[in-house]
């Protein structure tokens, strides 16, 4: 499972810089590869990334369980690189209908003893249409495409919360044309009061209103409505939860995604002074916990994919045995390099 050569010589070197400035040299290189999709394309085709019974999940293809969360190509600038480095799928994202610059720096932080990070990125990104154009252009949908795409979709930040469904419903209405999911995050803790969204007086009307347009989409291009999930905070607790799985059902949604980030500061947490969601390994056990509740709260109706500190086979399988159909990884990536992807493709095989 681990690979000497990044943890013991790649790694050291990317950790003495800054940790977004290591973010956007990584995102460079990745980009680079991007421009030769051909490449990309014959890379993945490989064996070693496609299982022989791929996962099917609310009407689409998975080839492997492994996904890349949302966060780490908030722009879909790599998206071959990564489908060529052996991702079942991956969540390109969040996206806000208008571009914005995100929180004030510094705003990502390593723990590498904890394989931890703390980030406060607030939403940052070019905005949809830019997206749009992005993946038209290097990813486009059709039968070139090798992986399902999700696209993870935010609200502004100067965006009230009264307001909030409208730009979630614009980010769906200029990205579905290339969408093979989308993801509602209401749960990341940098933007503003983003998360009490997860609360019934907000939520039931924005996830009527995206299902509204999704279904209102369906009919003009005479197509199937596109899966929507909803990415939820590993915050709430079980009532929080049972009253959100609720609005899921009522409203025909395709499924869930847990758990973001966590504003929880468990054991050596405490005492470090620094706003953001925690990930990593000390979110684990309640991304377990999480997982493990919705699956036997909804007797397993509600499709799961499980997000927050996969480290290892174990870790991952553990999600699945609790419940998920997939997962994604992020900021086991960051600490165990790109040959872990391969390498939990095929363990989990």
């Amino acid at each position: 499972m681990n690979d000497p050569i990044y943890e013991k010589l790649i790694r050291p070197l990317i950790f003495q810089l800054d940790a977004e400035k290591a973010h956007h040299l990584a995102m460079h290189w990745l980009s680079w590869q991007s421009k030769f999709p051909g490449f990309c394309r014959q890379k993945h085709l490989s064996k070693v990334f496609s299982q022989q019974n791929p996962i099917r999940l609310f009407g689409l293809e998975f080839p492997n369980h492994v996904g890349l969360a949302a966060g780490m190509d908030k722009d879909a600038r790599a998206l071959p690189a990564f489908a060529a480095m052996g991702f079942g799928h991956v969540e390109a994202g969040t996206v806000t209908p208008i571009g914005q610059p995100g929180n004030d720096q510094p705003r990502l932080f390593r723990y590498p003893k904890e394989e931890a990070v703390i980030n406060r990125m607030g939403f940052n990104n070019e905005g949809a249409t830019s997206m749009l154009n992005r993946i038209k252009e290097t990813f486009p949908k059709g039968p070139q495409r090798i992986i399902p795409l999700g696209i993870n979709l935010g609200k502004g930040k100067p965006t009230p919360l009264e307001d909030a469904a409208k730009d979630y419903v614009a980010g769906f209405r200029i990205l579905a044309e290339q969408a093979d999911y989308f993801t509602v995050n209401i749960s990341s803790p940098n933007t503003p009061g983003l998360r009490e969204l997860q609360n019934e007086a907000y939520l039931r009307d924005l996830l009527g209103a995206l299902q509204k347009a999704n279904h209102e989409k369906a009919k003009e291009t005479n197509a199937k409505p596109i899966p929507i999930l909803v990415k939820i905070a590993p915050d709430l607790d079980d009532h929080e939860i049972t009253e959100l799985l609720n609005i899921l059902l009522d409203l025909n949604y395709d499924g869930i995604i847990a758990t973001n980030t966590t504003i929880a500061r468990p054991g050596f947490f405490e005492s470090v002074n620094e706003a953001g969601g925690l990930s990593g390994l000390p979110v684990q056990k309640r991304s377990d916990e999480v997982i493990q509740f919705i699956h036997k709260e909804t007797n397993g109706k509600l499709p799961i994919i499980g997000v927050g500190g996969i480290m290892d086979i174990d870790s991952a399988q553990r999600k699945l045995d609790l419940g998920a159909s997939l997962i994604q990884i992020y900021t086991g990536l960051i600490y165990r390099g790109p040959g872990f992807v391969k390498a939990l493709a095929r363990g989990l095989s």
